[in-house]
């Protein structure tokens, strides 16, 4: 009986798995949920990073246009815009190079032009979402595939099948649902922080380009 006891203790002692150890126990679909987390977390640092010095530079070229715009200076305005390469400042010069046409079509040049910056700053942010959607499902079909493969070895088995080997592995189909599910959640984080910083861009980008259009149609 004493023997009995220390060979259970032994076992309900003995080290569990840790870390990647645990992760690899989810079979095969662990593997492209491992290459959705590196995708997310590039496409986060190289848009973060853009964002971060587009943001930057747009500061510093509002308050160099801050003094011409309240003096209608249209030719320092030119000046400006011209000197940097910069969403905001290929911006004001699709309605800039349209001095002289009606305001409306100054307008509809700005708002085109506004779109196609827009475009080009959420590049790519899309497969964020495209991720946060599916890596949870991953995760899942995971799960059905750890469980199918569980339950065909119980049958191999005739039923005859310890609690604990049962219980193995259950939980090690259900690693995938958890890694699934942190991905997901994850993507979806960071999709909503960098969407967040885009239309605080978008919204500073629109704001310069109404001062220019009033510039603009205000008579000499």
């Amino acid at each position: 009986m004493e023997e009995s006891l220390v060979v259970d203790s032994t076992v309900a002692t003995s080290s569990p798995l840790q870390g990647i150890e645990v992760l690899f126990l989810g079979g095969w679909v662990i593997w492209p949920l491992i290459v959705l987390s590196i995708v997310a977390l590039w496409i986060f640092f190289e848009r973060f990073l853009l964002l971060r010095a587009v943001e930057r530079d747009h500061k510093g070229l509002n308050e160099a246009l801050s003094a011409p715009i309240r003096s209608h200076d249209v030719d320092d305005i030119k000046r400006l815009c011209t000197t940097k390469d910069i969403p905001l400042s290929r911006l004001l010069r699709s309605g800039l190079d349209r001095l002289g046409h009606p305001i409306e079509e100054i307008r509809a040049a700005l708002e085109s032009t506004g779109r196609q910056e827009a475009f080009v700053i959420e590049k790519r942010t899309e497969y964020l979402a495209t991720i946060a959607g599916i890596a949870p499902m991953l995760g899942f079909l995971g799960t059905v595939t750890g469980m199918i493969t569980t339950f065909q070895e119980i049958q191999s088995l005739q039923g005859n099948v310890n609690p604990a080997v049962l219980a193995g592995g259950i939980w090690e189909a259900l690693i995938t649902t958890a890694a699934g599910l942190s991905i997901g959640v994850a993507a979806l984080l960071m999709y909503n922080l960098l969407m967040s910083r885009i239309d605080r861009i978008v919204h500073n980008m629109e704001r310069s380009a109404s001062q220019v259009v009033d510039v603009l149609s205000t008579p000499a």
